[in-house]
């Protein structure tokens, strides 16, 4: 019997040892990262869990869309335009096996216009199994040079493997289950320091800085991916610039970056979607202003695009003449001419700045219209007036019907009629591109909700974040889809068939039907607020409204480089390729 009780009293001691042992390990291999780096961290980018972060994405409404065998079908043709490598996808599973988690890279200092890079990242498995793959990925970088230097450091039990070809350094070390690499020795012992916990004092971490704490209490539990910039250190060198110029801002004035304490952004998925949050930590611009959206009356169910923000136009006269003067129009000049001030724009008009675009389905372009809340109709009148005459191109014609003034001119004739037109009435303004719009537009404004506002699309998407203060966006995506492909599928469709380099690269016959991409496709909503001490911007959809600007970013530059390329080619080139002949 006390055999059996000594060997329980055992079994429950070397279970006990071998708990404390796992949770003492773990938390010290899950160590924050903001540990590792030094307080006066300038950049910094973070990924909790790669896989957990793939498995993630590959569930997500984007990655759906992109599995659908028609989307795979029509993708087929440009992807095989790509030349084919298996390097990438050797390097994908290759990251999957080490399975990286709290994987960093930092910017820690600019010294003397020298950027000091640190990162790594924890890995699964022995050293020696991440070895074989980390020195394979070291090579690949550090390739054949005959001027690359390798040798080793010792430093406190860790073997620094360093290789210089000037100007470039990396030393690289394992401190298991760490893997560490650097652009500066010292930068690197500094991080095995810390990782190893060893030094006087932990003040000097990122993790105890004032700034970084308040960006990470608006970060998610669940993020997929986080960054931190602090811009101290551009402010003081802005600072010392404009010092240097003999510019002293006046007190409580400054630049916007020198009134910016931290930026930072985190993106998460959330049932399919992506959700990102950034945060801008800086003293509130607007006083006692929340938003309204009160625009949003103008909707209808023809609808994509709906914009609310809290613009002060008043405020940014003098800005706008200086940059007006700079592009060479007279715009903003014909209300300085006519003696308006910022105080009568203030005066006249309400700060909230909203937008719409209708596309219906018999239109073949979208129409869009700008709203600004009128607070004083003559003074508003005035300002109107006074634009308008800066235009000396056209004359614009004014009418009035119902009380409400509009002001409308005929456009040169080109791919799209527009006809400018603006209604002044004594509640709103609203600007379009042809008078129909406008007119119905006006009619819709009186009324307190809109098909728009009460559409359960609508209501749904703008449920998914907090309420705003300072902007709002919506994007109806699968309306917006809907509309782009009966508009332009059959242009594609034509442009195959006489221009061959489209033909070449992508087979319009096989663009997968509307009604395949729209069922993963949601609407994007973008909600902005002041909270305490900064503002936070949040966006959420099957993309985010910051990936899809970064988007039209991208399809803009290679647009300008294909027009480029097609100035520069001969004229030659746009003819149909003769077959080769048959060899015999």
């Amino acid at each position: 019997m006390k055999r059996i009780l000594l060997l329980i009293l055992a079994l429950a001691i070397a279970a006990f040892a071998g708990w404390y042992y796992w949770n003492f390990s773990q938390q010290l291999s899950s160590a924050s990262v903001a540990a590792l780096l030094p307080r006066e961290t300038i950049f910094v980018a973070h990924m909790p869990d790669y896989n957990r972060a793939r498995e993630e994405w590959q569930h997500c409404d984007v990655y759906q869309l992109y599995s659908e065998p028609a989307v795979q079908d029509f993708l087929r043709k440009p992807l095989s335009n790509v030349p084919k490598t298996d390097a990438a996808s050797q390097t994908l599973r290759e990251i999957e096996q080490l399975a990286p988690k709290n994987a960093f890279i930092a910017l820690t200092s600019i010294d003397n216009n020298n950027p000091k890079l640190v990162g790594g990242f924890r890995f699964r498995g022995s050293e020696e199994a991440a070895k074989r793959i980390i020195d394979r990925w070291r090579s690949v970088l550090t390739g054949q040079n005959p001027s690359l230097k390798r040798e080793k450091v010792q430093y406190q039990g860790h073997e620094i493997d360093v290789a210089k070809s000037a100007p470039f350094t990396l030393a690289t070390a394992y401190d298991p289950p760490w893997f560490f690499a650097a652009t500066d020795v010292p930068e690197l012992q500094a991080l095995l320091d810390h990782a190893d916990h060893r030094g006087k004092s932990s003040d000097n971490r990122l993790e105890n800085d004032d700034a970084y704490r308040a960006a990470i209490s608006h970060r998610p539990s669940n993020y997929v991916a986080f960054f931190y910039l602090q811009p101290k250190t551009f402010s003081q060198r802005l600072a010392a610039l404009r010092a240097a110029v003999g510019s002293t801002p006046a007190p409580g004035e400054g630049t916007m970056i020198e009134k910016m304490r931290c930026i930072a952004g985190s993106m998460r998925f959330d049932n399919g979607k992506i959700h990102d949050v950034f945060f801008l930590s800086m003293p509130k611009l607007e006083q006692d202003t929340t938003l309204t959206r009160s625009s949003v009356s103008l909707g209808t169910k023809e609808t994509f695009l709906y914009l609310a923000m809290l613009l002060n136009l008043g405020e940014k006269m003098d800005t706008l003449n200086q940059a007006a003067a700079f592009a060479g129009t007279k715009i903003f000049q014909a209300l300085s001419d006519s003696g308006i001030t910022a105080t009568d724009w203030k005066e006249a008009f309400g700060i909230e700045l909203g937008s719409l675009a209708d596309w219906p389905p018999s239109a073949h372009w979208p129409s869009l219209l700008v709203t600004l809340p009128v607070m004083d109709t003559t003074k508003a009148g005035k300002i109107v007036e006074a634009l308008l005459h800066a235009d000396e191109d056209t004359a614009w014609t004014q009418t009035e019907k119902e009380g409400v003034l509009y002001f409308s001119k005929q456009s040169a004739a080109s791919f799209v009629a527009i006809t400018p037109t603006i209604a002044l009435s004594d509640r709103i303004l609203i600007a379009g591109l042809n008078p129909v719009s406008v007119e119905e537009a006006i009619k819709r404004s009186a009324g307190a909700s809109s098909e728009l506002s009460e559409s359960q699309t609508y209501k749904a998407a703008a449920r998914l974040l907090p309420a705003p203060t300072n902007f709002f966006a919506y994007i109806d995506t699968a309306l917006l889809y809907s509309r782009l492909d009966a508009s332009l599928r059959p242009m594609l469709l034509m442009a195959a068939a006489f221009v061959p380099a489209v033909g070449g690269s992508i087979d319009p016959s096989k663009l997968p039907p509307a009604e395949t991409v729209v069922k993963h496709l949601s609407p994007i909503v973008s909600s902005q607020t002041y909270d305490g001490d900064g503002y936070v911007a949040e966006s959420i959809g099957p993309i985010t409204l910051d990936q899809l600007g970064i988007a039209v970013a991208i399809l803009s530059s290679f647009g300008a480089a294909g027009r480029q390329t097609s100035w520069i080619a001969p004229p030659t080139a746009l003819l149909p390729t003769p077959s080769p002949s048959p060899t015999p």
